[in-house]
């Protein structure tokens, strides 16, 4: 490894002056992925500003009955929280089935955010890589891509974002909120916090220089709304999805009043999949309408030589929670 200086924050300001003062500098949450980059000479940071002791540890219920989650929660915590298991069960069940426990007892709501590809042209400094060296290529696209993005990629880059937890906030219309150097606040939609590769794919998301993310904030879960987070993987644990997908689903009278459809292992980011939203709210969530509202939504995929198989994987997906949802209503025709 390259060597680093190491400054340890005491405030936010701090952490921002410092982060000025260090050009090339990197903020230190629980380090899981950013410490495995910089052994692998991925990362080469001339500073790191740890923020692990910033006092952003909180779980704290807002008055309209959200939650704001620091960012340096641990997963382990957010996961284990009787509001987050009560209100957001998506949310725990996504973050219990991402890593392991060991991890989960170490990785940061803000750190889980902000972690990279785990493509393997990225980490190998041999290959060519659009994300880790601008204009050098992405290997992957005529490589090994089984495990890469059928939607929103671009000629630069096909990675896929590796997080559960975003997949989840992005169905719950979390945003994410962020501290910048000049002392001001601002939030970003959980759903576009992450960008599309269509140009500058070393740029994962619209964080600024600088910028500290201090919290997510968790909307009023809906009185009757049911949700799920479900996993398609190649074992059943320490692994990341191949497809998976969060479901918010709120019934009328046996129709959609609302639905919240993301899709985790297809894209550069979780994929909010409104089309399919959009032709099932008002609908009755029958299984031959779920399904046609999905395909609708896939219909915008584009499966590079080895990976088409997600479009099925990911319609399974998702058809199967939302009728698995449906049918929790009393009454419902979502199951034959």
């Amino acid at each position: 490894m390259k060597p680093f200086a190491y400054v340890r924050a005491t405030s936010l300001q701090e952490a921002a002056d410092a982060y000025a003062a260090h050009p090339g500098s990197r903020y230190l949450g629980g380090g899981t992925n950013l410490v495995d980059l910089m052994k692998l000479g991925v990362e080469t940071p001339g500073t790191l500003i740890d923020l692990s002791r910033l006092p952003l540890e909180e779980i704290r219920e807002l008055p309209d009955g959200g939650l704001r989650v620091g960012a340096t929660v641990r997963n382990s915590d957010l996961a284990a929280d009787p509001l987050v298991r009560t209100r957001y069960p998506l949310l725990s069940r996504a973050l219990l089935s991402g890593a392991s426990g060991q991890l989960r007892n170490v990785a940061t709501v803000g750190g889980n955010l902000l972690q990279r590809t785990r493509c393997g042209y990225f980490q190998d400094l041999s290959k060519p890589c659009n994300k880790r060296d601008p204009g050098s290529g992405c290997g992957a696209r005529d490589g090994l891509h089984r495990d890469h993005a059928v939607l929103g990629h671009s000629e630069h880059c096909i990675a896929t974002h590796p997080s559960d937890m975003a997949v989840a906030l992005a169905a719950l219309d979390a945003e994410v909120e962020l501290y910048g150097a000049e002392g001001t606040t601002r939030t970003v939609a959980a759903a576009e916090f992450h960008r599309l590769p269509a140009d500058r794919p070393e740029q994962d998301t619209v964080i600024r220089p600088g910028e500290i993310i201090t919290a997510v904030i968790l909307p009023a879960a809906a009185p009757g709304a049911v949700s799920l987070y479900r996993k398609a993987r190649e074992r059943a644990s320490y692994a990341f999805a191949l497809a998976s997908v969060a479901v918010v689903l709120d019934l009328d009278d046996g129709r959609v009043r609302r639905i919240a459809l993301a899709f985790g292992g297809l894209a550069h980011r979780p994929w909010r999949a409104t089309t399919a939203e959009t032709r099932l709210t008002g609908a009755v969530p029958h299984p031959d309408a779920v399904r046609a509202a999905v395909d609708a939504e896939l219909a915008r995929a584009r499966p590079l030589r080895d990976n088409a198989y997600k479009i099925p994987l990911a319609r399974n997906l998702a058809c199967d929670a939302i009728t698995e949802l449906a049918g929790t209503y009393p009454g419902s025709p979502a199951t034959p």
